[in-house]
C-alpha cells in the first residue's frame, strides 16, 4: 500500500511538472522600456572657479544661502596683480606722454626737421643762384657742384628726417594704444579678486576654507537653480539609441519608498563615459516632489513603445533568441517589443500552440 502511495505522489509530481513547464501565448498589454540609474540635480549646477590664483580671504555665503546673479562669495588675496594694475599704470602714462608730442622724442625730431629744413632753404636759394651765375658762365664748376651738393643733401637730410619722425610718431602711438590694452587687462585682473554668482540660485557646497590656496584649476564651490531641478539618467551604450527626446519616464527615487513620478526627456547628451560604458540623458519632472535635494538616487524606465492586446510568451521559454520549443520540436519565430519578463511574438506560433520551457 504504501508503495502505491509513493507512486501515486510521483505520476501526481510530473504532472504537476508538465504543466508548469508548457504554456500557451497569451494577448496582453506590452510596454517596453529602457533601464536607468536616476540621480537629481538641480539645474544649471555649475562649479565656482576663481580668475587668479592667491589666498581664500573670506567666504561671503554659506552652505544652503540663496544668491543672485553678481552676488560676492569669496574674496581672493594676492598681491601680484595689484602690483601688474601699477606697473601698467605707469606704463600706459609714459606712453601717453610720449605720443602726445610733449616729450622730448618728438619734439627733438621736430627741431631737427626744421633746423633742416631752414638749411634745405638756404641751400636752395645759394645753388639756385650759383646756377644762374654758371648758365652766365660765371664762376666755376667746382663751385657750381659744392652748391648743388649741398643742396641734395639737405634735401635728403630733410626727406629723411621726416620719415624718421613719421614712423616714431606711429610706433609711439602703437606703444600707447597696447600699454592702454595692458592697463585695461591688469584693471580686470585686479577686479577678479573677489568671484561672483553667475545665476540666480542656491550655493549647494563650499569646497575651501579661508586661509587655503585658491587656484585657476580647482573650483571653491557649486551653485545650481534654487527650485528647477533635474533627473541625470545613466544608460547603457546598447541601449542608448532606442531614445530619444519627449520620452515618458517612469522614476523612482530612493527617498520616497513605493512613490512614482513620472518625467519627460529633455536633452541626451551625445558624449560616452569610457569608464563605465554609459551616456548621460537628462529629463525633467512633470509634477517635482515636494521636497529635493541634490544626489538623491533612484531607478528610471524611460518607455520607449507601448502595444496593446499583442501576442507574448514568457521570456525563459526563449531558445537563442529567436526559437522556441513546441510539441512539433523547435520553431523559429520573429519576436518585437519585449519587457523584463515578456516577449511580443510577430509570427511562428499562435494562441493555440503548446510551447516547452527549455531545460536551463
Amino acid at each position: 500500500m504504501r508503495s502505491f502511495l509513493v507512486f501515486l505522489m510521483f505520476i501526481s509530481l510530473v504532472c504537476c511538472d508538465s504543466k508548469e513547464d508548457r504554456i500557451q501565448p497569451k494577448r496582453t498589454d506590452l510596454t517596453e522600456s529602457v533601464y536607468a540609474s536616476a540621480t537629481v540635480q538641480p539645474d544649471s549646477l555649475y562649479k565656482v572657479y576663481a580668475a587668479v590664483s592667491g589666498i581664500l580671504d573670506d567666504i561671503l555665503v554659506e552652505e544652503g544661502d540663496t544668491v543672485v546673479i553678481g552676488e560676492p562669495v569669496v574674496k581672493i588675496i594676492n598681491t601680484n596683480p595689484a602690483l601688474s594694475s601699477e606697473n601698467a599704470k605707469l606704463a600706459y602714462e609714459l606712453a601717453k606722454s610720449n605720443y602726445s608730442g610733449n616729450s622730448a622724442i618728438l619734439k627733438t625730431l621736430e627741431e631737427e626737421i626744421a633746423a633742416a629744413r631752414l638749411k634745405l632753404s638756404n641751400d636752395s636759394v645759394n645753388y639756385c643762384r650759383q646756377k644762374n651765375l654758371w648758365d652766365q658762365q660765371i664762376g666755376s664748376k667746382a663751385e657750381y657742384d659744392t652748391r648743388k651738393l649741398a643742396y641734395d643733401l639737405s634735401k635728403n637730410t630733410v626727406a629723411r628726417l621726416e620719415n624718421n619722425y613719421s614712423r616714431t610718431k606711429e610706433e609711439l602711438e602703437t606703444q600707447f594704444q597696447q600699454a592702454g590694452n595692458q592697463y585695461k587687462s591688469a584693471l580686470v585682473t585686479t577686479g577678479d579678486f573677489t568671484v561672483k554668482s553667475k545665476i540666480n540660485g542656491t550655493v549647494y557646497s563650499l569646497l575651501k576654507n579661508p586661509g587655503e590656496l585658491v587656484s585657476t584649476l580647482e573650483p571653491i564651490a557649486t551653485i545650481g537653480s534654487t527650485n528647477d531641478f533635474i533627473i541625470e539618467l545613466l544608460i547603457d551604450e546598447v541601449d542608448v539609441v532606442k531614445v530619444r527626446k519627449a520620452q515618458k519616464v517612469i522614476v523612482s527615487l530612493d527617498s520616497y519608498g513605493n512613490r512614482v513620478f513620472t518625467a519627460i526627456i529633455s536633452r541626451i547628451l551625445p558624449a560616452k563615459d569610457m569608464r563605465n560604458q554609459t551616456f548621460t540623458v537628462e529629463a525633467i519632472f512633470e509634477e517635482e516632489p515636494g521636497i529635493l535635494y541634490p544626489g538623491l538616487s533612484g531607478e528610471a524606465n524611460i518607455i520607449i513603445a507601448v502595444k496593446e492586446d499583442v501576442l507574448t510568451i514568457p521570456k525563459l521559454y526563449l531558445i537563442d533568441e529567436n526559437k522556441v520549443k513546441t510539441e512539433d520540436g523547435i520553431v523559429e519565430i520573429e519576436t518585437g517589443l519585449q519587457d523584463l519578463e515578456k516577449v511580443e511574438i510577430l509570427s511562428g506560433i499562435s494562441e493555440d500552440d503548446w510551447i516547452l520551457k527549455p531545460a536551463q
